[in-house]
């Protein structure tokens, strides 16, 4: 699966773009384009052994900003830079060396980020036996409980949270003279709007569903209500499914580790039970007693009753609308990405059902 719409850049603006991140490039011994990377443009760079700083660094290229997007996806390098920002000190990600939104150097955005080691978990699971994997999972599952403690002005997406100027109204029970700032939208009212634009986008790109986008839509606005339980927005991924984990070991026969949490780009200010539906892409996240084991060790909160599986639902569906909504736009095709797209719709359906078939959630 690659996308239609990747900036890749010539040798001279490429070291243009590393010069301006404070990078000599004449210390650059080579550069490597990520290929697994299916929306911007990521490639691996490494330095001479006398480069001060960093021996590795990871140049990310956002795609051209006049490409086709799901209305989330605009500006989200900016989200990737904050989500660093945040997590730091608290779980292993890549420092952010330098951004750039200018669009000046590159009509696009771009980040420099340090090169962390290892190989995402995906790509290293045959190394890793079930021992060691259930450690692995109880690590991560800490490091999840760490992000999730970190609160956010704001329900939604970092580039949509701020209230603009223009959010201030006047009361209606006081005189004109009383302007306020409108209270910012609770976890209900901000999630049915990310659920909203989604199949908005999904209309506007002819974007096929398992079913029609206004049942998708009063189907899950009908099974809300356990939202309402969410009162503090905190800091959630979204996108931790194996292939944006890293594991290393720390010694060659050592065992694995968790070496970095990456691609944070998906990420905003929520509820922490969205997180588990990618940690446990098309799973079932109450079978992973290591993950959950380490995630409350560590101060993580789930108890898994009717209010907790109908949110977990309600973001499965929403999961589930992006993956079949975002292939439009980046041109996903062949006969691999339509295996995929029956899957996700016949799980997207599922989901749609047992919501329907729900009582009242406790």
């Amino acid at each position: 699966m690659h996308n239609l719409h990747k900036r890749r850049p010539g040798e001279r603006q490429f070291h243009r773009m590393l010069a301006a991140a404070g990078v000599d490039p004449g210390l650059v011994r080579s550069r490597t384009e990520l290929e697994d990377a299916t929306f911007n443009t990521v490639y691996r760079v490494r330095l001479s052994e006398d480069a001060p700083g960093y021996s590795g660094l990871v140049l990310k290229i956002a795609p051209d900003p006049a490409m086709p997007t799901l209305s989330y996806e605009r500006g989200i390098m900016r989200t990737e830079g904050l989500f660093y920002a945040a997590a730091a000190g608290r779980a292993p990600v890549p420092e952010v060396v330098y951004a750039d939104f200018s669009r000046e150097l590159i009509d696009t955005d771009f980040l420099v980020l340090t090169d962390l080691p290892g190989a995402n978990w995906s790509a290293a699971r045959e190394r890793i036996g079930e021992n060691e994997r259930a450690g692995l999972r109880g690590e991560l599952g800490g490091l999840v409980a760490a992000l999730h403690e970190v609160t956010g002005p704001a329900f939604g997406y970092p580039q949509t949270a701020q209230l603009p100027e223009a959010a201030r109204v006047l009361r209606t029970d006081g005189p004109p003279e009383a302007a306020a700032l409108a209270s910012p939208p609770g976890w209900r009212a901000a999630f049915l709007a990310m659920v909203d634009t989604v199949l908005a986008d999904a209309a506007a790109f002819g974007a096929p569903l398992p079913e029609p986008a206004e049942r998708i839509r009063e189907t899950v606005h009908a099974a809300a209500d356990p939202l309402d339980a969410v009162t503090t927005p905190v800091l959630v991924h979204f996108d931790l499914w194996d292939g944006n984990i890293l594991v290393d070991r720390a010694a060659p026969d050592g065992p694995h580790r968790i070496s970095g949490l990456i691609d944070g780009e998906r990420a905003f200010w929520g509820d922490p039970l969205a997180e588990l539906v990618s940690l446990a892409l098309f799973e079932d996240i109450e079978r992973d007693g290591a993950f959950l084991d380490g995630y409350r060790a560590a101060g993580g909160r789930v108890d898994f009753d009717d209010g907790t599986r109908r949110r977990l639902a309600l973001y499965r569906c929403y999961l589930y609308l992006i993956m079949l909504v975002e292939v439009v736009p980046r041109g996903f095709s062949g006969p691999e990405q339509e295996a995929r797209d029956r899957r996700v719709s016949g799980l997207l359906r599922a989901e749609l059902a047992a919501l329907r078939g729900a009582g009242p959630a406790s």
